[in-house]
């Protein structure tokens, strides 16, 4: 058996010897983020197109010498040949031959003419257009378009010096050899332009190899980019699918925050306490550290689906928590003393816990050992809840407790270093304002902090 790793690796080092062939060899996502299918798509833009095919293929020999990135790739390359002309204009101008006779002859030699007649075919009475062009052997053959003939002007004298201009004439003496008046070279152009921002642009497209993270090599790219000392008109921008995993990123960590906001609106009003709700979510930021050795102990990385299993995990650690602080609760509302039943309530609750917690890692377990399309996002996720889970168990158990204590105590010096409103209110209800408000000044400074906080209950 092999995993889907190996098989993934194994194709490309098979595809590896095929230089020319554009291969992708990649994972299927269980859902789609947008931004393409690349894990790596680094933008390139700049003027020149030249210069951008030249940084671009430099970029992409360095991407794969980094290491951690596989499938490298570039999106302009320039593969399709053509024939350059470059018309010498004074020369022309000195032969009389017109620009235009120059490109209808090549249009006629190298394009075709099909406006030259018209052949009537007597069997099937039809007419078809009759069209001249070059042999295709001789279409791309420099030197017989070179030889090609132009008709220029009646005159033959030079406008600037009255004298005759007998350079390569054809016998007839009215034609000009095309290579007397152009240039014609090989050249390659692109045969796909991409355009962002109206600034032309190549990416260098890769994949991540396993045991890499997606930022890292990013980051990594980015820096042999930097080290290249390119113009100052030439720049990269990460595109594609990271950078939306990057905006991705940062709303998660808005949820992250909402999320726990809700849970603590929503255990301040289940626990009728504002205390008791922070030493439930106490348990939240234990429990990232553990999740993150998990990713990091079993070759994973923090990515869109592991953040997911962190987001899961925060509703799953807190219920620990519950169980404790709820049940003593409930036994100091029967009249057992804070410190007993803090022990009792633990005692209590510890199986509880144990059984929830050993349910939970088996019913995670199949997304952890599976194997299919789509296994590697759920092993992410089945990795940080059970990773999380397990080790901060002892943790919570040890530190649920003692924060209970803590904040109880801290609870208790609140209550006793802030002053009652009773002896406010049955000033308030004495005299006029002017002298309620004396009173109550001459009160607030005679009466000790300790009988203020006795007063009565109305």
């Amino acid at each position: 058996n092999y995993s889907q790793r190996e098989v993934m690796m194994a194709l490309r080092q098979r595809f590896r010897k095929f230089t020319d062939l554009r291969t992708q060899v990649r994972n299927i996502a269980g859902f789609n983020i947008g931004g393409g299918t690349f894990d790596i798509d680094l933008a390139l833009r700049g003027p020149e197109l030249e210069k951008l095919a030249e940084y671009g293929e430099a970029l992409k020999l360095k991407a794969r010498a980094l290491g951690g990135i596989v499938d490298v790739d570039s999106t302009l390359r320039l593969d399709k040949p053509e024939l350059r002309v470059a018309i010498d204009r004074q020369r022309a101008a000195d032969l009389r031959v017109d620009t235009q006779q120059i490109a209808s002859a090549l249009r006629l030699m190298v394009g075709g003419d099909d406006q030259v007649s018209r052949f009537h075919d007597p069997t099937v009475n039809d007419d078809y257009d009759v069209q001249v062009r070059l042999l295709p052997q001789f279409r791309g053959n420099l030197s017989t378009i070179s030889r090609l003939y132009v008709s220029r002007e009646s005159t033959s004298t030079n406008p600037a010096t009255g004298a005759p201009a007998q350079v390569n004439l054809a016998p007839g003496g009215g034609l000009v050899r095309l290579d007397n008046v152009v240039k014609i070279g090989r050249a390659a152009i692109a045969s796909r332009i991409d355009r962002t921002d109206r600034q032309r642009e190549t990416r260098v497209r890769a994949m991540v190899a396993p045991g890499f993270g997606q930022s890292e090599r990013i980051d990594a790219l980015k820096a042999s980019a930097a080290a290249m000392a390119m113009p100052s008109a030439y720049q990269t921008f990460v595109t594609g699918k990271a950078r939306e995993m990057e905006k991705t990123f940062t709303e998660f960590l808005w949820v992250f925050l909402l999320s726990v906001v809700f849970m603590y609106m929503i255990l301040a009003s289940q626990f009728e306490s504002l205390i008791h709700p922070l030493t439930i979510l106490l348990s939240l930021p234990l429990s990232v550290p553990f999740a993150l050795f998990s990713l990091w102990y079993t070759g994973n990385t923090l990515n869109l689906y592991s953040a997911l299993g962190i987001l899961v995990l925060f509703g799953i650690v807190k219920k620990n928590a519950i169980l404790q602080i709820d049940h003593m609760n409930s036994l100091r509302a029967h009249g057992m003393e804070r410190m007993a039943a803090i022990m009792q309530g633990n005692r209590d609750r510890l199986r509880p816990i144990l059984m929830t917690t050993l349910a939970l890692v088996a019913g995670m377990l199949p997304l952890w050992v599976g194997t299919g399309p789509g296994s590697e996002e759920r092993r992410a996720i089945a990795v940080v809840v059970i990773g999380g889970q397990t080790l901060c168990l002892l943790l919570t158990l040890l530190v649920t407790p003692v924060a209970y204590s803590l904040f109880e105590d801290a609870a208790h010096a609140l209550r006793l270093s802030t002053p009652s409103l009773a002896p406010w209110r049955r000033l308030a209800q004495q005299g006029d304002r002017r002298a309620w408000r004396q009173r109550l000044r001459r009160a607030w400074r005679r009466t000790p902090a300790r009988e203020i906080s006795g007063g009565g209950d109305d």
